[in-house]
C-alpha cells in the first residue's frame, strides 16, 4: 500500500541480545523518537493538561479516540476545524484508535455482524452504525498521522472457536479499511493493520502473516493485556512480533505500566498507550521507580517530600507529598492535574531512559 506522507520508521540501533529497538518515526507532522509512551487525550484532551504541559512533559505523541470524537462533537465539525491538530492545538504527530474497542466494550448495547457493530450511544441511547468504511471515514476527518484498522476486539476468556471466527473477520475488515482509504483517500493518515488471535499462538501467527501481506506503514498488536497472566501476553508477543517486518514500526495497544513496557521492549515493540497513567491519578496514586504510592493514603498526610526524590516534574519540584494528599482529599483538581503530570513525565522519561540504554548498548533491564 503506497504512503505517500513520507511516513515511515528508521532503525537507529537494535540489540542483540534482546531484540529492543531505538528508532525515529518519521510522521507529516514531526518526528518520534521510539520506543515511545503515548498519553492517551480521549476526548481530544489528555485529562487536565494543556498541550504545553505535554510538551514540557515530553511527549512526543499522543492517541485520540474515534468512537468518542465520532459521538460527540461529531468528525464533521473537527474536520471544518482544519482537523483534530488544530481543533486541540496540538502540533505534534496523533494517532487515532479506530473505536473497536470502545464499541465491542458496551456489551448488550451493541450487535456484531459482518458489515460491522451497531450500537447504542453511551451519552444518550441514540443508535449508530461502525463499519471498517466508517471508522476510516471519521479518522480521515479527524486528520491523524496514523490511523488504525477496525477490528473485532474479543474478550478473554474466550474460547478457539470463537477467537479463531473473530480473527478471520478482523482481516477482511481489514480489505475493507484498506480499500475505504484508498477511495476516501485526503489528507496524509497512515493506515496501521492490528494482529489478533487471543491466547493462542497458531491464531496469531496466521494473523500476523496474513496482516503483513497488506503491507501497511505499521502494524499494532491488540488483544494483550486484557486479563491474562504476564507470561501469557509475553509468549503471545514473542509468537508475534517475530513475524513482523524488521523495518515498519511495531504499536502493542493498551499496555502502561513500567513491567510491561521493559518487556515489550525488549521483545522489538517500539509504540505503546495507555490511560493508566491519568487514571490512577484521578484516584490520587502516582508511579514511581518502587512502584505504585497511594499519595491519598493517611501515611503521607505529613510527609514533606515530593513525590519522588529526584524527579524534575513540575509536581515533584514544587510541591510536597502532603500537600498533593490535601488537595485530593479535598478534592481540588490541582492535585489531579498534579498526580496526572508526574505521572506521564515519569512514562515518558522512563521510555526515554529505556532507548538511551538501547543506543548505548547497555543491557535493557
Amino acid at each position: 500500500m503506497a504512503d505517500v506522507s513520507g511516513f515511515h520508521w528508521e532503525l537507529i540501533r537494535k540489540d542483540p541480545a534482546s531484540g529492543a529497538r531505538a528508532g525515529v518515526l518519521h510522521t507529516p507532522h514531526g518526528c518520534v523518537e521510539t520506543p515511545v509512551f503515548m498519553p492517551v487525550g480521549t476526548q481530544a484532551t489528555v485529562k487536565g493538561l494543556s498541550p504545553e504541559e505535554l510538551e514540557g512533559l515530553g511527549a512526543q505523541i499522543i492517541l485520540s479516540n474515534t468512537y468518542h470524537l465520532y459521538l460527540r462533537p461529531g468528525s464533521a465539525v473537527v474536520r471544518e476545524a482544519g482537523g483534530l491538530h488544530k481543533f486541540m492545538h496540538w502540533s505534534k504527530p496523533i494517532l487515532t484508535d479506530s473505536g473497536g474497542f470502545q464499541v465491542f466494550s458496551l456489551g448488550d448495547l451493541r450487535k456484531i455482524s459482518e458489515e460491522g457493530v451497531a450500537f447504542q450511544s453511551h451519552l444518550d441511547g441514540s443508535a449508530h452504525f461502525l463499519s471498517p468504511e466508517k471508522a476510516i471515514e471519521v479518522q480521515l476527518d479527524l486528520g491523524a498521522d496514523i490511523i488504525m484498522a477496525f477490528d473485532e476486539c474479543a474478550p478473554y476468556p474466550s474460547t478457539y472457536d470463537y477467537i479463531s471466527r473473530s480473527m478471520e473477520r478482523t482481516l477482511r475488515w481489514l480489505g475493507r479499511c484498506r480499500e475505504a482509504k484508498l477511495r476516501y483517500e485526503r489528507g496524509a493518515s497512515s493506515l496501521f493493520g492490528i494482529v489478533q488471535g487471543g491466547m493462542f499462538a497458531e491464531l496469531r501467527r496466521q494473523s500476523a502473516l496474513a496482516t503483513v501481506e497488506f503491507d501497511l506503514p505499521g502494524y499494532a498488536i491488540g488483544g494483550l493485556s486484557v486479563g491474562e497472566p504476564f507470561d501469557v501476553m509475553c509468549e503471545m508477543l514473542d509468537v508475534t512480533t517475530e513475524l513482523l517486518p524488521e523495518d515498519k514500526p511495531r504499536y502493542l495497544m493498551g499496555v502502561g505500566t513500567p513491567d510491561y513496557l521493559l518487556a515489550a521492549v525488549r521483545r522489538g515493540v517500539d509504540m505503546f498507550d495507555c490511560v493508566l497513567p491519568t487514571r490512577i491519578a484521578r484516584n490520587g496514586s502516582a508511579l514511581t521507580r518502587e512502584g505504585r504510592l497511594v499519595v491519598r493514603n493517611a501515611a503521607f498526610a505529613e510527609d514533606l517530600r515530593p513525590i519522588e526524590e529526584g524527579c524534575t516534574c513540575y509536581a515533584c519540584r514544587n510541591y510536597s507529598r502532603a500537600y498533593i494528599r490535601h488537595l485530593v482529599k479535598a478534592r481540588e483538581m490541582f492535585g489531579l492535574r498534579l498526580l496526572s503530570i508526574h505521572n506521564l513525565h515519569f512514562l515518558t522519561s522512563f521510555m526515554r531512559d529505556i532507548r538511551a540504554s538501547i543506543i548505548s548498548g547497555y543491557d535493557v533491564v
